[in-house]
């Protein structure tokens, strides 16, 4: 039996940099083929706790988003376990960072829980509103979306890249201009 596995961007479209686990999400989604049976590729927004049963239907969760550990340059990448996740020495700056590992402690206690890696990148700006990117971000994209392909690849989720892709700047735009006529969205 094959291992389901959730893809789930997180963050908030509105602030800036916060959005770069949902912009992720959409352009491996856009940009790559991979088997729909394995991978389900999760808009998780700002649904925090509501992203709960996630964790208990699916055998891996990869959660992208951002940490806001001003510690860290912009452009960070970091991957964590859930017991890593849960270990207390989080920043937990924003409500979708708290929900977060929140939920991750609740579902920790649970029968059955996804094993669960959050894929994170610190940002220069979650303040701004305005759906865009850093430069910073901008630079470390790349990498993150990398990071998150290989993540994927290592628990077994074959992928394979578009001929035709999206840049990440149409990935924004559709953000940014949502249309259900035009089936823009996520």
């Amino acid at each position: 039996m094959k291992k389901r596995v959730a893809l789930i961007g997180s963050g908030n479209a509105f602030f800036k940099d916060e959005g770069v686990g949902l912009y992720g999400a959409k352009y491996i989604k856009e940009n790559y083929e991979f088997d729909e049976e394995v991978l389900e590729i999760v808009d998780g927004g700002t649904l925090g706790f509501k992203l709960m049963p996630l964790l208990q239907e699916f055998d891996l969760v990869l959660i992208i988003n951002t940490e806001s550990d001003e510690s860290k340059q912009p452009g960070t990448i970091t991957i964590r376990t859930t017991d890593e996740f849960l270990d207390g020495s989080l920043v937990k700056k924003t409500a979708n960072e708290v929900e977060i590992a929140e939920m991750l402690q609740i579902c920790s206690m649970a029968d059955k829980v996804a094993d669960t890696v959050v894929i994170s990148i610190t940002p220069e700006d979650i303040l701004s509103v305005e759906v865009a990117l850093s430069e910073a971000i901008k630079n470390a994209w790349d990498a993150y979306i990398n990071t998150t392909l290989q993540e994927l690849q290592k628990r077994g989720v074959s992928i394979k890249k578009r001929e035709e892709t999206l840049s990440l700047d149409e990935i924004l735009d559709i953000f940014a201009n949502p249309s259900i006529e035009h089936s823009r969205g996520f």
